[in-house]
């Protein structure tokens, strides 16, 4: 078997004061390994995204631990945390966040010039990554200049350019058409995983269960339910 990606314990987050209060995650415990690919379902407010963003070192949860292939994330002092997302988790944003005034290689780059590599040399590995996503001849447009997809497929070569152990994607397929969505869950599976790789991609497209190792089903931040997927 495979060895542990993320092990998460008993965690909870709460939102707001008073009243006002609301428990994000109650008692959530879950793991996932290497060479898998895990969607995570459910309807809006269920928890989902919070799952996410504590699983990857963004969002402290209230309670429980979370370790990413042995490491305690949240036991670590801040810098070490933040260098250990930057090189070690990989993070695709519903919305992209591609930055505008910057060219599409630029972009791709960025990860490898926050960990201060050479200029030329973050560029040079970020064209290989364009090349690999398909889009090398799109490597000096800005990104509005790009389809929806073409800017996913961006944003994916911009989280993978560090090589990381841990790639998240939220809703990827969300503002995609079918055709286009499945194409990007093809890559991703065929391309992108490997037995050195664990992908989780929060989600609420159920074209894409199919290509699912396994499906983790919450509801008020709770996991109720856990169901292999097709593994296509």
């Amino acid at each position: 078997m495979a060895a542990l990606a993320i092990d998460a314990q008993g965690l909870d987050k709460w939102f707001g004061e008073g009243d006002a209060r609301t428990r994000a995650l109650s008692g959530v415990t879950m793991e996932a390994r290497f060479g898998e690919m895990l969607l995570i379902v459910g309807p809006s407010g269920s928890g989902k995204t919070t799952l996410l963003s504590v699983i990857s070192g963004i969002l402290r949860p209230d309670a429980g631990t979370v370790v990413i292939d042995g490491v305690d994330l949240w036991h670590q002092p801040e810098d070490a945390l933040a260098e250990f997302r930057l090189s070690r988790i990989g993070f695709v944003f519903q919305d992209y966040h591609l930055f505008p005034r910057l060219t599409t290689l630029e972009n791709v780059a960025i990860p490898l010039i926050l960990k201060r590599r050479d200029w030329d040399d973050a560029l040079e590995h970020a064209r290989t990554w364009l090349d690999v996503v398909g889009l090398k001849n799109r490597a000096n447009l800005p990104p509005v200049k790009l389809s929806g997809g073409e800017q996913q497929r961006v944003a994916i070569a911009r989280a993978i350019v560090s090589e990381p152990d841990l790639l998240i994607l939220d809703e990827p397929t969300a503002s995609l058409d079918g055709d286009t969505g499945r194409t990007i869950i093809e890559f991703v599976k065929h391309r992108v995983l490997n037995e050195r790789r664990c992908i989780v991609v929060v989600t609420h497209d159920s074209r894409i269960f199919d290509y699912a190792d396994r499906i983790l089903h919450m509801e008020d931040g709770q996991l109720r339910s856990i169901e292999a997927g097709g593994g296509k």
